[in-house]
């Protein structure tokens, strides 16, 4: 017991709770005071702010740079070798009078830049938070960045010292430790610059940037985060709320308030404009500021990024259509670092205690582990950014949607026949590795277009500029039915596998006649049309279409057959249940290809009618891959 209790003055349990429950009260009161700041200056300047600006543009930027001197400079000056204390004891006396000839000559540099010199003095502001905001990331995460390290290093000295003097370390308390800390400036400097490195060069730093701008982006788009019954329940409860304050504003305040929020287009299709961008990068930076000059723990990327969610609500970057997504967003992205805390706090003991057990044996295992993790993580981040990229694409000229339709309508053909080939081998086989490769290359063609008719279409449509209607409307169908084959090939593949799976009696040898027999005509009807397609002459058409009714006649005769079976006992029953659905899922991949062939056919002659060159089909097909 006094063992225990000792172990708990070791571990200030106290302290360690107080900083947990601080970051969390940072993270309410950065997202509060982020929405406060932007709202009322969004009433203040509106999203047409050229006009406003032009008369507080100077004061807005003195009194945003006066804070940020404040905080930045004034209050790091303190404990700093750059300046007497006489120095700081001045400035403590007469801050009040410092802050004003502050104000006033930051009004007036802002002032002459902005309407003698004509330079965007918000551009000056944005660099300004963000070389204020890079100083408290300095003075506050750089320490977090090293100052475990510095003290596990210091009691190696401080071990080593008592054993050099001949004392036993085995005595040794900790009470060395709680002397004042004097920074190595080496250690500093090398930590600086491998954060810098790690800014520039790391793909991951940018992914999380890209996270915190994609939610609080203005506009519709590509949503990372889908929506769950705590964000559905927080709109709806938002949406109640609203209604209410509404229904007892005044409507010429109401007029105003929606006047001063209405949008405009922005250059580039930023995601914010400049507004918001300083205020992200001022408050972010003068709270963190603040936070870390009165010794109050807090994150600074929490702090940063609750700032950014905050301004982008006021600022109602989160409509209805987008508002579900983003706010699960944010709670995933908070809930995310609870998480990875918790997370950390226990592996750190496990490795601690790895450690201590294995030694320097140890110590190269650890080593060789998170290399691979580094490694493996780095990859499964590339492929989570391609596949990013893929949903994000979007077709901007006529050529480019021509040549995309033809070359997704092969790609569709081809792994139609590939899917159907590895599943009936695997029937016939009972080979499982060859259902799941089938499997994987069913789910990778499902993803790929439930990607496409979810980001490419709607955007596609409204970002291309044509006059080819009906060339638009074979477009979005051509899409919908590579969706609906795809998503019974997924069907088809997965009860497959699960079958196998399991384990189950194999399929007879009618049964996988019947199945093989889908196959070729299948296969039949896709090399008939490719031909055709190839020739650009379509005038046999109409067998295509006939050979697509002969087997949708099989479809009816194999059902007929497998019913017999059934009742001959001559097939076990899941066995039959699994012949029926593929058979039906069969149909629908059928049905849905015969569309697929009359909309291409259609979809080339209206091209061809609107001046559209395409690639060769020929180099089509042999491109024809999922990469």
């Amino acid at each position: 017991t006094d063992t225990g209790d000792q172990l708990g003055d070791f571990i200030n349990s106290g302290k360690a709770l107080a900083i947990i429950g601080g970051i969390f009260i940072s993270i309410a009161i950065a997202f509060i005071v982020g929405s406060l700041i932007m709202y009322l200056s969004r009433i203040i300047f509106s999203f047409n702010y050229n006009k406003t600006f032009k008369f507080l543009g100077a004061l807005w930027g003195g009194v945003a740079l006066t804070a940020i001197t404040y905080f930045a400079i004034f209050k790091g000056l303190k404990g700093s070798v750059l300046v007497s204390e006489g120095f700081i004891t001045f400035l403590d006396n007469n801050m009040s009078t410092a802050l004003l000839y502050t104000l006033i000559g930051w009004t007036v540099v802002m002032g002459l830049l902005q309407h003698i010199f004509r330079v965007n003095i918000l551009k000056i502001i944005v660099l300004s938070g963000t070389a204020a905001l890079a100083m408290a990331f300095a003075g506050n995460d750089l320490v977090n960045f090293i100052g475990v390290f510095m003290a596990g290093f210091d009691s190696f000295q401080i071990a080593q010292g008592v054993a050099a003097s001949g004392g036993d370390i085995s005595t040794l308390y900790m009470g060395r430790l709680s002397e004042p800390v004097v920074a190595n400036v080496g250690w500093l400097i090398g930590a600086g610059v491998i954060m810098v490195s790690a800014l520039i060069f790391s793909k991951k730093s940018r992914s999380v940037s890209e996270t915190e701008v994609n939610l609080s982006r203005k506009g519709e788009g590509v949503e990372r985060f889908s929506s769950s019954p705590l964000s559905r329940s927080i709109v709806r409860g938002s949406l109640i709320v609203s209604k209410s304050i509404g229904s007892i504003t005044p409507a010429p305040v109401k007029n105003f308030i929606n006047n001063r929020f209405e949008p405009i287009e922005l250059e580039n299709k930023a995601s914010f404009d400049l507004i918001r961008a300083s205020i992200n990068l001022t408050v972010s930076a003068l709270l963190i500021s603040l936070g870390t000059s009165l010794k109050l723990p807090l994150s600074t990327t929490f702090v940063t990024f609750m700032v950014a969610m905050g301004s982008s609500f006021a600022d109602r970057a989160w409509g209805r259509e987008s508002a579900v997504y983003r706010i699960n967003g944010v709670l995933t992205v908070v809930a995310g670092w609870l998480m990875t805390a918790l997370v950390a706090f226990t592996f750190a003991l496990l490795v601690g205690l790895f450690l201590m057990w294995g030694g320097k044996i140890a110590i190269v295992i650890m080593m060789a582990i998170v290399a691979f993790m580094l490694i493996k993580s780095g990859r499964l981040h590339t492929k989570r950014k391609n596949k990013e990229l893929q949903q994000q694409q979007i077709l901007s000229s006529k050529d480019q949607l021509i040549n995309s339709c033809n070359n997704e309508v092969h790609i569709v053909m081809d792994k139609t026949i590939s899917v159907f080939r590895r599943v009936i081998d695997g029937l016939k086989d009972e080979n499982r590795k060859s259902v799941k490769k089938a499997m994987a290359e069913a789910n990778e063609l499902y993803s790929r277009y439930k990607d496409k008719r979810d980001y490419e279409v709607v955007p596609t449509l409204e970002s291309i500029q044509l006059n080819a209607l009906e060339l638009e409307q074979e477009y979005v169908q051509l899409v919908d039915y590579s969706y609906e084959i795809t998503k019974s090939l997924k069907a088809i593949t997965e009860s497959t596998f699960s079958y196998i799976d399991n384990n189950h009696s194999a399929f007879s040898k009618e049964q996988i006649d019947d199945l093989k027999t889908i196959f070729h005509t299948l296969t039949e009807v896709y090399a008939g049309y490719i031909k055709m397609e190839k020739t650009n002459d379509y005038t046999n058409f109409d067998q295509v279409l006939n050979l697509r009714l002969t087997i949708l006649d099989l479809y009816a005769k194999m059902t007929k057959r497998q019913i017999k079976r059934v009742k001959d006992g001559q097939s076990s029953t899941r066995s039959s249940i699994l012949f029926l659905n593929l058979v039906n899922e069969s149909k629908i991949v059928t049905l849905q290809s015969g569309n697929l062939m009359k909309t291409h056919r259609s979809f080339k002659l209206q091209a061809a009618k609107s001046g559209g060159n395409y690639v060769d089909s020929q180099s089509l097909i042999k491109n024809a891959t999922l990469n």
